[in-house]
C-alpha cells in the first residue's frame, strides 16, 4: 500500500493511481458495509477491544502485575527524568514538568460526566484521534521521553498509569504536595470507537456546530464538553478565536461542569495548571509537519515536525510565554501576576491572540525558556482573564491569592479528582500513596454482611408475593446504571432506593416503591444489605422461570454488597446516569436525539456487553414480562414468566407478518388469517432485520439451543448484576 508524504507524493512506486500490490484484503474504511447502507445499525462498538487486538495472553492481569512493581524505584526514575534534558527535544528551563503535566491533564481532561467516556483510564492518548488533535500538539514528544522508563519497567506499568504518574511527579518535583496517586489503569490496544467527539467533519471547525445557541453555553450538545473538535476544553484565544473573557468564562464554567467540577475546583485547576510551564508559539505554525496520524512513514509516529525548533523554539498552541515569574516552581505567582498587572491584547510570534501586561518590572518577567540570559513577557489566555473578570471566579482566585496553603490543598484535591475520576470506587486503588479519605465523587459504599444463607433469603423473597416481573425489573433497574466507561453506578449501594434514582421515570417510581417496601422488610429482618436482597430477588425470579421451562438453574451470587446513604450520594452527579431509554425493558423517554436501536447499542456498550449478550438479554427479558409499565411490545410468548426462547422462535417464524402502525409501534399478524398476535417496537424487530443480530436470533431460535439460551441468559444477567463488584 502506498504511503504519502505531506505534499501528496507517494513513498512507493505507483502505476495509474492503483496500489502496486495484488491482494484481496481491504484495509480501507470505505469498503465497510456502512458505506453502502449508512442507516444500518452499527454494532462495532460492541466488538471493540476484542482479545485479538490485545498482545498479552489471556492469563495476564495488569491490575495484579502492577502490585509487584517497585513503586519507589519507578518514582525515583521519574523524578530524575524531569530534570534530565534530552538533545532531541528541549526541556524548558531544564525541566520537563510543564510538558508532563500537560500530557497528564490532556489524557484525563477528555472525561465527561454525561456518559463517563473519555478520561485517562485506558491510555487512549496513544491512539487517534487524540494523539493528533491540535490541542495535543507535541505530546507525542512527552510520551517518547517516557519510553526508556516504560521499556525498563515493562508489563508492570501501563502507559495509562505512566501518563498520570508523570503529571503527579512533575508537580511534586516543582514543590506541590500532591493529594495522592493510584495505580491500576490497564491499557487498551486500539482506538475507542465508541466515543462521540462531535458532529464536525473538520477539526477545529467553528463551534456553532455543537451549540443550539453559542451565546448560551448550556446548549452545548450532550455529552460533549469541549467547545471545538480537537480541543480538550475551550479555545485559549477566546470563543471561536475572538477574545472576550466574559464569554469565555461562561464556556469554561459549562465545560468544567460537564466534568463534574464546581467553580472553586475549576478556578483551582485553571490557576494550578498555569502556575508552572509555558505556552509555545515562537515560530511559524504553517511550517510544522503533519500530526502523527498524517505524518510520513519515516517520521516513525512523530508529528508536528518543527524545522525552526533549534533557532526559535516549539510551536504548539500558538500562544507564546509563561504565566508566572518562576515557571518551574509551585507558588502563588499566578495570582500575583494576574491581579497585580493590567493586561492588553497582543499577537504571539505565531499569530495567536494572547494577553500581555501593559507594564511590568524586569525582575517580574520570566526568564526565556531556552536562553536564560534574557527575560520575556508573561502571558494570559482568555480563560485566565476570565478568572480575573468573572465575579465568581475573581472572588475565588482572590481567596487563593491570600492563602497559598488553601490554594495548594484545593488544587491538589481537584487534580486528584481530575486524574482519578474514571477509576471507579476507592476499593480499586492500588499502590502506597492513594488517599484514605472518602470523597463523595468516589460514590462510597460501605461493606455489607457476608455470613448469611442466600437460599433462606431467596425463599423469603419467593414467598413474599412479588411476581417474577417485579423481581426481575427491580434487580435490572438497580444494576443497569453501571457504566463500564467510568465504573460508576450498578447494584452495589442500592442507590435505586435513594434520590435521584427512586424518582426516575425509567424505574417506574410507584411500582418500585411497592417492590422495595417488601424487599426492605426482608433485608431488615435478615440484617443484610438491601443491595444484596435486590440482586437475590432478580436471581430467584430467573431461577424459577428457568425451572418452569424445565431447566434447573443456579445463578452464581457474590455476597457483601453494602447500602449507601443519601449523604454518600451526589444527587447532581448521579443525575447524569439517568437513562434516556432502556431497550431491555422496552422503554424510551427522549426519542429526539437517537433512535431506540442506537440507544440500545449505547446502553449495552456502557454495560460492557457483547452483541450476543445484548441479544440474549433482550430475548429473555421480554419473555419474563419485565417491560416498562405494562408495555406488551416484544413479548412474543403465550407463557410469560417462563424463561424460554419464544422471543426468537416467534420473531423468526415465517408464518407471521409485520406491519408498521406508527410511533415506533408494529403489529405481528398471522400470515394466513390476519389475526393480531403480538405488538413490537423497532428494538424488537431489529433482531430480525439487522443481518448480524438476526444471525444471533436464529441461533437462539434453534430447537437444540433451548438450554443454551437459558444458560447464556443467566451468564449475561450475572455479568450485569456483578459488574460493579471489583
Amino acid at each position: 500500500m502506498e504511503h504519502f508524504g505531506k505534499n501528496g507524493s507517494s513513498a512507493n512506486t505507483m502505476s495509474n493511481g492503483k496500489c502496486p500490490f495484488v491482494h484481496g484484503a481491504s484495509t480501507s474504511p470505505e469498503t465497510s458495509p456502512l458505506k453502502w447502507w449508512p442507516k444500518r445499525l452499527n454494532l462495532d462498538i460492541l466488538h471493540q477491544h476484542d482479545v485479538k487486538s490485545n498482545p498479552y495472553s489471556k492469563d495476564f492481569n495488569y491490575r495484579e502485575e502492577v502490585k509487584t512493581l517497585d513503586f519507589t524505584a519507578l518514582e525515583n526514575d521519574m523524578h530524575e527524568l524531569m530534570i534530565t534534558p534530552q538533545s532531541w527535544w528541549p526541556a524548558d528551563w531544564g525541566h520537563y514538568g510543564g510538558l508532563m503535566i500537560r500530557m497528564a491533564w490532556h489524557a484525563a481532561g477528555t472525561y465527561r460526566v454525561a456518559d463517563g467516556r473519555g478520561g485517562a483510564g485506558t491510555g487512549n492518548l496513544r491512539f487517534a484521534p487524540l494523539n493528533s488533535w491540535p490541542d495535543n500538539g507535541n505530546l507525542d514528544k512527552a510520551r517518547r521521553l517516557l519510553w526508556p522508563i516504560k521499556k525498563k519497567y515493562g508489563n508492570k506499568i501501563s502507559w495509562a498509569d505512566l501518563f498520570i504518574l508523570a503529571g503527579n511527579i512533575a508537580y511534586e518535583s516543582m514543590g506541590l504536595k500532591t493529594f495522592g496517586f493510584s495505580y491500576g489503569r490497564p491499557d487498551i490496544w486500539q482506538p475507542e470507537i465508541d466515543i462521540y467527539w462531535g458532529p464536525e467533519d473538520e477539526i477545529m471547525a467553528a463551534s456553532e456546530n455543537r451549540y443550539e445557541d453559542l451565546e448560551d453555553p448550556s446548549t452545548l450538545e450532550t455529552p460533549l464538553g469541549a467547545t471545538h473538535m480537537g480541543l480538550i476544553y475551550v479555545n485559549p484565544e477566546g470563543v471561536n478565536g475572538k477574545p472576550d473573557p466574559m464569554k469565555t468564562a461562561l464556556q469554561v464554567r459549562e465545560t468544567f461542569a460537564r466534568m463534574a467540577m464546581n467553580d472553586e475546583e475549576t478556578a483551582a485547576l485553571t490557576a494550578g495548571g498555569h502556575t508552572v510551564g509555558k505556552a509555545h508559539g515562537n515560530g511559524d505554525a504553517s511550517k510544522l509537519g503533519n500530526e502523527p496520524e498524517g505524518a510520513n512513514i519515516e517520521d516513525q509516529g512523530f508529528g508536528w515536525i518543527n524545522p525552526t525548533l533549534t533557532e526559535k523554539g516549539a510551536v504548539t498552541s500558538g500562544l507564546e510565554g509563561a504565566w508566572t515569574t518562576n515557571p518551574t516552581e509551585w507558588d502563588n505567582g499566578y495570582f500575583d501576576m494576574l491581579f497585580n498587572h493590567d493586561w492588553e491584547l497582543q499577537k504571539s510570534p505565531a499569530g495567536a491572540w494572547q494577553w500581555e501586561p501593559t507594564e511590568i518590572l524586569e525582575k517580574d518577567r520570566p526568564l526565556d525558556a531556552n536562553d536564560q540570559s534574557r527575560r520575556t513577557n508573561p502571558i494570559m489566555t482568555d480563560a485566565d482573564m476570565a478568572m480575573k473578570m468573572d465575579p465568581v471566579y475573581k472572588e475565588i482566585c482572590l481567596k487563593f491569592k491570600e492563602d497559598q496553603d488553601y490554594f495548594s490543598d484545593t488544587f491538589a484535591k481537584a487534580w486528584f479528582k481530575l486524574t482519578h475520576r474514571d477509576m471507579g470506587p476507592k476499593t480499586r486503588y492500588i499502590g502506597p500513596s492513594f488517599p484514605k479519605e472518602n470523597l463523595i465523587w468516589q460514590d462510597p459504599v460501605p461493606k455489607g454482611k457476608r455470613d448469611y444463607s442466600e437460599e433462606d433469603i431467596k425463599r423469603k423473597i419467593s414467598n413474599s408475593g412479588l411476581s417474577i416481573s417485579d423481581r426481575v425489573s427491580v434487580a435490572w433497574d438497580s444494576a443497569k446504571t453501571f457504566r463500564h466507561s467510568d465504573l460508576r453506578g450498578g447494584a452495589n449501594g442500592a442507590r435505586i432506593s435513594l434520590l435521584p434514582q427512586k424518582d426516575w421515570t425509567a424505574n417506574e417510581p410507584e411500582r418500585l416503591s411497592k417492590t422495595l417496601s417488601v424487599l426492605k422488610l426482608i433485608s431488615s429482618e435478615a440484617e443484610i444489605s438491601l443491595a444484596d436482597t435486590i440482586v437475590l430477588a432478580g436471581n430467584s425470579a430467573i431461577e424459577e422461570a428457568a425451572s418452569a421451562a424445565g431447566h434447573k438453574l443456579i445463578i452464581p451470587f457474590n455476597k457483601g454488597r453494602g447500602d449507601a446513604s443519601q449523604e454518600m450520594t451526589d444527587v447532581e452527579s448521579f443525575s447524569n446516569l439517568e437513562p434516556a431509554g432502556d431497550a431491555f425493558r422496552n422503554w424510551f423517554g427522549d426519542k429526539s436525539k437517537s433512535s431506540p436501536e442506537e440507544l440500545m447499542v449505547d446502553q449495552a456498550q456502557l454495560l460492557g456487553l457483547t452483541a450476543p449478550e445484548m441479544t440474549v438479554l433482550i430475548g429473555g427479558m421480554r419473555v419474563l414480562g419485565s417491560n416498562h409499565i405494562d408495555n406488551s411490545a416484544g413479548i412474543f410468548s403465550d407463557n410469560v414468566g417462563v424463561l424460554s426462547n419464544d422471543f426468537f422462535v416467534n420473531l423468526t417464524d415465517m408464518n407471521n407478518t409485520w406491519t408498521f402502525i406508527g410511533d415506533n409501534h408494529y403489529e405481528l399478524r398471522d400470515r394466513q388469517t390476519g389475526v393480531l398476535k403480538w405488538t413490537a417496537s423497532s428494538v424488537d424487530l431489529v433482531f430480525g432485520s439487522n443481518s448480524i443480530l438476526r444471525s444471533y436470533a436464529e441461533l437462539y431460535a434453534q430447537d437444540d439451543n433451548k438450554v443454551k439460551f437459558i444458560d447464556d441468559f443467566a451468564d449475561a444477567w450475572s455479568k450485569v448484576m456483578n459488574a460493579d463488584l471489583f
